[in-house]
């Protein structure tokens, strides 16, 4: 089988630890593979998998130290992230955006909240499109609301969703993010099986909340992505000393989606890979196709493409992480600029990956394409991703110049 090239530096101090957890993730491919239809009938992941998960640790890969967990560099939770995907994308995508969250509480809450939430398992969707109202209280706020694409809701803890308070008065007031135990919401059953053509094992429900309490500490203003560092940083930097908790938002968010592209097209070619050695060329002479120099061209370009793509992720993460370090040794402010334009190094990462997987399913043959095919299942989770607003190269590029020229950061 292929496999990355990309191997690595991390922020973990045992590089042991980071290296059996993805070794472990690895060994977990055959049977995520073998049970793709059913997650995508169930809309997530089983509780099989689920318990694998938590007996490995994946969890904990971003929880602080302090809290048990083992405070993963960012560049290796992705690698995480793509070998899950690699696996199957849908999983990939619940894992990553169910545990990544645990990144936003540990940069932006405070100690008490820390310490409540880390205290188990934190497995938490979020949502930062507002919905809904939170009406402030004493101690706290009145929290209602539903909130839609709450990806890796099925094994959740938490959810971690936005939305905009109202005074007594009903005067409308700031954005804020909400945490909420799994108690205090409704999981809907408007996801999995034919309900979305990809994707389907992503757990990507929607949720409801009524007139829950959100306590103080459990709330705080949302401006993840432009706050100002200053000479305190955030208020995980100053608890934790890890300059990874910063917590500059865009690169890392869709770092987050484009790790389960890079798996998907990771799957796409050992799918290809196998046909090579199995079939014979669709054209004549029908030769097997180990033997054809055409699928040499394609698998060959194949392998450039998913190389460059996770290359691309890797080291803008990496570089996100060292603009952190760079704040702590100089002082020098770690921009939202700085941060977008890593963001737009890893929206080309998830075009190459794209591209890769359109070469794969295009050029393996029109059996491929029947359903339950796994490279057409790779191919119809490409196409859910596609539709995601980080996915719009224009609309965020265009946000991103204007942001240069001192407009408003709008995407």
């Amino acid at each position: 089988m292929t496999g990355s090239l990309f191997a690595p530096p991390s922020a973990v101090d045992n590089r042991s630890v980071v290296d059996t957890l993805i070794a472990r993730a690895a060994d977990l491919r055959p049977r995520l593979r073998k049970m793709q239809a059913q997650h995508e009938d169930l809309g997530g992941y089983s509780a099989e998998i689920h318990e694998e998960f938590l007996d490995a640790g994946f969890y904990r890969a971003l929880v602080p130290r302090r809290y048990g967990g083992f405070e993963m560099g960012l560049d290796d939770f992705m690698r995480l992230g793509i070998e899950i995907s690699r696996a199957d994308p849908g999983v990939g995508w619940s894992f990553i955006l169910g545990a990544g969250h645990a990144y936003h509480v540990a940069c932006f809450f405070g100690e008490q909240a820390q310490e409540e939430l880390f205290a188990g398992t934190f497995i938490a969707p979020g949502r930062t499109v507002p919905s809904g109202k939170a009406v402030k209280v004493s101690g706290g706020y009145r929290l209602s609301g539903r909130w839609d694409y709450c990806s890796g809701s099925a094994w959740s803890t938490h959810a971690m969703v936005l939305a905009r308070t109202e005074g007594a008065d009903g005067e409308a007031g700031e954005q804020r993010i909400f945490i909420i135990p799994r108690s205090s919401y409704t999981i809907l059953d408007d996801w999995g099986g034919d309900q979305t053509i990809g994707m389907r094992a992503s757990s990507s429900n929607s949720i409801t909340a009524e007139d829950v309490l959100v306590p103080d500490h459990l709330s705080v203003v949302y401006d993840f992505r432009d706050h100002v560092l200053g000479t305190d940083g955030t208020p995980g930097y100053r608890l934790h000393k890890n300059p990874m908790y910063l917590g500059r938002t865009l690169t890392y968010f869709n770092a987050e989606l484009v790790a389960t592209q890079v798996g998907a097209a990771w799957a796409a070619i050992d799918q290809f890979e196998e046909l090579m050695e199995a079939r014979p060329a669709s054209f004549p002479p029908r030769t097997p196709r180990i033997q054809t120099p055409e699928y040499h061209r394609w698998f060959g370009s194949l392998l450039a493409q998913i190389d460059s793509a996770e290359n691309l992720l890797i080291s803008a993460v990496r570089q996100h992480e060292a603009l952190g370090q760079k704040w702590v040794d100089t002082g020098e402010e770690f921009t939202p600029e700085q941060d977008a334009r890593l963001r737009g190094i890893v929206q080309t990462a998830a075009r190459i990956a794209n591209d890769a997987v359109d070469l794969a399913f295009s050029t393996a043959g029109s059996t491929s394409a029947k359903k339950g095919s796994s490279m057409e299942k790779y191919y119809r989770d490409v196409a859910m991703y596609k539709t995601h607003i980080a996915a719009q190269w224009d609309v965020t590029f265009n946000s991103l110049s204007h942001f240069h020229f001192g407009e408003p950061l709008v995407f």
